[in-house]
């Protein structure tokens, strides 16, 4: 299991700009936005709710507290922030328990930040329990560190877990590069002023300023990561 506490022996890449890498997981690695839309719209259902598909991207991304908070108010639904939540995430792991789909090119390039020791922390809004279940999956030893939404006080959009991540790894967050697949990943590494490559599941997301957009993780790989440092001053 990894945890906040950086690895013992971390290091920063030899020979190269780049200092570290900041990986977000649903819907970056691992193909599962729409498995929380999926057990949204069944809990809700079971609440005598339908939810309108409008509201996935405004769900989509962000912490469990600011999605389930929208869903109760918007359906008016006799429920509390936390019971929904425990709901959430049981309805979530049950599906995680049976399949988890990875993004194309995710495990080729954690393989190859592995063989290179990079190192690469887990950044996630959600739950500790759903990350470590993730983490047996994806391979725990591929991450110094991981991140979860419950463990900061403030998550994404925030750039706290981007810049408790890169303090952990002992990099600076102008040398990491963040890859994420949501506009609200997106804005916190940018404000935690890290160099960002999205890589949109849900909603498109435009090319600006300090993010490079790419359609698949298959068009990332260490070079490309290196890259993105070479305007980094």
């Amino acid at each position: 299991m990894t945890s906040t506490v950086p690895a013992p022996g971390t290091r920063t890449a030899e020979g190269s700009a780049l200092q570290a890498v900041l990986l977000d997981m649903d819907g970056t690695l691992v193909d599962t936005e729409g498995f929380w839309w999926d057990v949204e719209v069944e809990v809700f259902a079971a609440l005598g709710h339908t939810l309108d598909d409008s509201w996935r991207h405004v769900v989509v991304g962000g912490p469990m507290t600011r999605s389930a908070g929208f869903l109760i108010e918007a359906t008016r639904a006799d429920i509390t922030l936390a019971e929904l939540s425990l709901l959430l995430n049981d309805g979530f792991e049950a599906r995680i328990g049976t399949t988890l789909p990875l993004m194309p090119g995710a495990a080729r390039l954690l393989a190859e930040l592995y063989e290179h020791q990079i190192p690469t922390a887990l950044v996630s809004a959600s739950h500790r329990r759903i990350i470590d279940r993730v983490l047996a999956s994806l391979g725990p030893q591929h991450f110094a560190l991981s991140i979860a939404g419950d463990e900061v006080s403030r998550t994404k959009p925030y750039p706290d877990p981007y810049l408790l991540a890169a303090a952990g790894l002992g990099a600076d967050p102008a040398r990491c590069a963040v890859v994420e697949d949501t506009a609200t990943g997106v804005e916190a590494a940018e404000a935690a002023g890290c160099r960002v490559v999205a890589v949109p599941s849900v909603a498109p997301i435009v090319p600006n300023g300090r993010r490079t957009v790419v359609t698949s993780l298959e068009e990332v790989d260490l070079a490309f990561l290196r890259g993105l440092m070479t305007e980094v001053g």
